[in-house]
């Protein structure tokens, strides 16, 4: 009998064990890979073959899939989700010439679990994001955009998401950035409400499914993902995208990976294709994160490219080549145009399209030019320009577009400009013809001072003749004032035609930054 009864004190022993077993979970995940289907330089842009055969370049879908199907292999049996936290689209040729159709096949060749909707999704309407949900053979989720009232979106995108994997089932919830409606072109059909609030009453309902281990996948930007780990109860990690930063353990200046919010870990891999995020959480019994470690992955050419996604990648490259490798112009310098800089101070690359709108239509009677950071999406690196390279930075396919504003217009203009540098918006106003000083410290509305147009002093009584891009023209990036402006005309040429003729009329160009934006 005390024989029988010990065995049965030890079985119940393993049974309690077994029962309070930890639970790991293995997050695998990119963002912001706007369409960088081949490999990238140094300066984010596309990289070309000589460089990339000489290891000079990263990333690329080839070395994505390649690193994920790596993790994969290495952990073999074990708990593993692939996430994408969203802007598959827009920002090479290759979305400029196949539409989406590029970055769905070679979505659906890595093979993903979940994505979240980014705002660049929205670039061509309702129907792109469309596209997208119909191609992929996966979930693309946000939970703060109801698409009901949507012809073409309605019943495509879900709130959330659950997942089983190893036998337990991982909610994933998301949201995108509300002001989507100023970045990116949703229709008036799909309604925007609050991150913080949706993401709120998403947990609360998986909650209420008996769902303890919860993601959140959001393409909000850093500074909300903060907000949303400490803000919101049930969330157990978040996954984030949309402000490109940087976490790394190694690399100098970058984010811890993860980065703790509380007991909440929050990562991002950067962008563009550079890097595969690791994210491994520890659960125990009650779906609490016991342990959160990992770090990004760089893809740089000690990874090898996976060969079919290569050859297809040629077979996508073909037609575009041509125009890709035609040099416009060549500089002595790096011209800079990364978000870091473009979109919190005067850049060379913001003056170089600023200058280039005003040069175009100077003969017009435009005496200013408003490029919004935004806008800007690559530098360029000394030596040949080519028009891949300038159509890299301007991927949008944008017209210049002019129009009469008042001055107190072009004042709530920059104000609105500088009104968001701290998150790294993308509506900060690189210019031409003006100069202004920022006083980020100063109240809202006041903000700009010391303001010149054309030369001398701003006018607010006034009346000015301007250039900018026909989206910003439209109200794009926070830009209303604009938007009922007089005699506007948005249908100019593309505007990467645009910057290359003036590099060709400029060529060799030198690139420069003169103090025309004063931050303070």
């Amino acid at each position: 009998m005390l024989t029988r009864l010990l065995a049965t004190t030890s079985a119940m022993t393993m049974i309690a064990g077994m029962a309070a077993a930890d639970y790991t979970l293995h997050i695998v995940h990119i963002n912001d890979l706007h369409s960088r289907i081949e490999p990238i330089s140094k300066y984010d842009g596309t990289c070309n073959a000589e460089d990339n055969a000489a290891g000079e370049c990263f990333g690329g879908v080839a070395r994505v899939a390649t690193m994920i199907n790596q993790l994969r292999a290495e952990l073999d049996g074990e708990n593993l989700i692939v996430l994408d936290a969203g802007d598959q689209y827009q920002g090479s040729l290759m979305y400029t010439t196949y539409k989406g159709d590029a970055e769905i096949e070679f979505m659906n060749a890595i093979g993903f679990d979940a994505m979240a909707v980014g705002n660049h999704e929205f670039d061509d309407g309702d129907e792109g994001l469309a596209k997208l949900a119909n191609g992929v053979e996966f979930p693309v989720i946000s939970g703060n955009i109801d698409v009901s009232q949507s012809n073409i979106l309605a019943g495509l995108v879900d709130n959330h998401v659950v997942l089983e994997v190893g036998g337990q089932r991982i909610g994933i919830v998301s949201a995108l950035a509300a002001d989507t409606v100023e970045t990116s072109s949703p229709s008036d059909t799909v309604i925007f409400t609050a991150e913080m609030e949706s993401l709120a009453a998403d947990v609360a309902a998986l909650e209420g499914e008996g769902v303890d281990k919860i993601i959140a996948l959001n393409h909000v930007g850093v500074n909300m993902d903060m907000a949303i780990a400490e803000g919101i109860d049930g969330i157990d990690a978040v996954v984030g995208g949309h402000s490109h930063t940087e976490f790394s353990n190694t690399v100098e200046g970058a984010m811890a990976y993860p980065t703790m919010v509380g007991d909440v870990p929050v990562v991002q891999a950067y962008a563009y294709s550079k890097y595969v995020g690791h994210l491994t959480l520890v659960f125990d019994d009650a779906g609490n994160v016991t342990s959160a470690t990992g770090d990004t992955i760089l893809l740089d050419a000690s990874v090898a490219e996976d060969e079919a996604i290569v050859a297809r990648v040629a077979e996508l490259a073909g037609p575009i080549e041509e125009m890709k490798t035609q040099v416009v112009a060549d500089t002595s310098e790096v011209i800079e145009g990364s978000r870091e800089v473009c979109r919190m101070m005067e850049c060379a690359m913001g003056n170089l399209v600023a200058d280039a709108m005003l040069a175009h239509t100077a003969d017009q009677g435009v005496v200013a030019a408003i490029q919004n950071g935004g806008g800007l999406r690559a530098s360029i690196d000394a030596g040949e320009i080519t028009m891949g390279e300038v159509l890299t930075v301007l991927p949008f396919q944008n017209t210049l577009a002019t129009f009469e504003v008042s001055g107190s217009d072009v004042l709530a203009a920059l104000e609105n400009g500088v009104g968001q540098v701290e998150d790294g918006a993308g509506r900060f106003p690189q210019v031409a013809g003006i100069t202004y000083t920022a006083t980020l410290s100063a109240e809202p509305g006041s903000r700009i001072s010391d303001v010149t147009i054309g030369g001398a002093p701003l006018d607010e009584a006034a009346t000015y003749l301007l250039a900018t891009n026909n989206y910003v023209r439209n109200g794009g990036d926070g830009y209303s004032m604009f938007e009922g402006a007089a005699n506007a005309y948005d249908f100019g040429p593309g505007l990467e035609t645009v910057v290359a003729d003036f590099l060709i009329e400029n060529a060799p160009y030198q690139p420069y930054t003169d103090g025309r934006i004063n931050m303070q």
